[in-house]
């Protein structure tokens, strides 16, 4: 892999009510906002040769990448590894009680009721860049869900993951280097060592 591109879903059902989803099994397909935001994504992208487009398990992540790449005949790769957080409990609930939840607990917790800590999402996204980082395909399109893109955002900054991070743009693509995604992912890799919210 020489590039990376990295870029969330479109509107989706349920973010637009500012509720969560960490159940692929459940349904939620984007908007017509998130179409149209799709769109614009392949819009952008239109003149860029893309190898490879890797996606993870989600309705809303996989038909953003459809909408973005109608008429183009680029191979898939599904990635569960880049899934959303399993919320447990707060499954469907709104994203405002999680967060509140996340930020009163550290990051090696599990969400109750069958959720998942912040520090073991956070190697699952490892585990998936490294993946991606192994790839031989020069340039790939990462469509995911904003906190394994936030988190690299942030680590390029020298950011290590915190409990509340600021959203990612819906569909915006944001282009890095191999060695910039290294850099990230080791970053990451050294949080999940010890992990604590700063």
């Amino acid at each position: 892999m020489d590039e990376v591109i990295l870029a969330r879903h479109g509107e989706s059902e349920f973010s637009v009510l500012g509720n969560v989803n960490g159940d692929p099994a459940t349904a939620c397909a984007l908007t017509p906002t998130g179409r149209e935001q799709a769109a614009r994504l392949g819009e952008q992208l239109r003149d860029t040769e893309i190898d490879l487009c890797v996606t993870s398990v989600f309705e809303r992540v996989q038909e953003t990448a459809d909408v973005a790449l109608e008429g183009r005949d680029i191979p898939r790769l599904v990635l569960p590894e880049l899934n959303d957080v399993r919320f447990g409990e707060f499954e469907g609930g709104t994203l405002t009680a999680y967060r509140e939840w996340a930020s009163t607990n550290e990051p090696t917790i599990e969400a109750p009721g069958g959720g998942e800590s912040r520090a073991g999402t956070v190697l699952r996204y490892v585990a998936a860049y490294r993946k991606i980082l192994a790839r031989p395909e020069p340039t790939i399109l990462v469509v995911a869900h904003g906190l394994p893109i936030r988190y690299v955002l942030n680590a390029l900054e020298e950011t290590a993951p915190a409990a509340l991070v600021d959203q990612v743009a819906y569909a915006q693509p944001y282009r890095l280097s191999a060695a910039e995604l290294e850099r990230a992912v080791c970053l990451l890799e050294t949080w999940a060592a010890a992990p604590r919210w700063h």
